[in-house]
């Protein structure tokens, strides 16, 4: 049952974002309102299971960077707006920042690696999004980046440990203070 309800959550996404984005020629700023709004949409109708878990909000994103990329638009671009809009919309639903930002970071790396992408790059974007975010909604931007750096490094490991090296070297040369928190990490 949850599994056929994500399974749906991420095909309305992708659908929503699809068709949001026709005609549309700056899909990075598009995507962030448009995202927003489909989160909204999304816990109004998903209930608790999307609402109060990692893998709900994962889903969202999962769609919206599926659906970003069968448009044809560059996805590593859009990714960061999809995060703020993902974000954004979860805050607005009352969702909790933590469990949004785990979301939201996990499920862009693992769509990416998915997708074939730069996994790396996929996650720099994820944190800055999330950082981007969580400021907008007035939040601690200092633990939302301890928070989506944690959980870029925590998903990278998951996939590989090749993963994992490229991940922590793109984090460390593109995100303040990401070299600090990979290296408490490992105490």
């Amino acid at each position: 049952m949850v599994f056929s309800l994500l399974n749906r959550v991420v095909n309305g996404v992708k659908e929503g974002v699809k068709n949001g984005l026709k005609g549309v020629e700056n899909v990075a700023e598009a995507v962030v309102d448009l995202v927003q709004n489909l989160t909204v949409t999304t816990f109004k109708e998903g209930g608790e299971i999307l609402t109060k878990t990692i893998e709900g909000i994962a889903s969202i994103v999962n769609g919206a960077i599926s659906g970003v990329a069968e448009v044809g638009a560059s996805v590593i671009s859009a990714i960061k707006g999809i995060v703020v809009g993902t974000i954004k919309g979860a805050s607005e639903r009352g969702q909790d920042q933590k469990v949004a930002i785990q979301g939201t970071v996990s499920g862009a790396i693992h769509s990416a690696k998915n997708l074939g992408l730069n996994i790396g790059e996929a996650a720099v974007e994820a944190v800055k999004g999330a950082v981007e975010a969580v400021k907008s909604v007035g939040g601690d931007t200092v633990e939302a980046t301890k928070e989506a750096v944690k959980t870029a490094v925590e998903t990278a490991k998951e996939i590989g440990e090749e993963t994992l090296e490229a991940v922590e070297k793109s984090l460390k040369n593109s995100i303040e203070g990401a070299k600090e928190i990979i290296e408490s990490l490992k105490k």
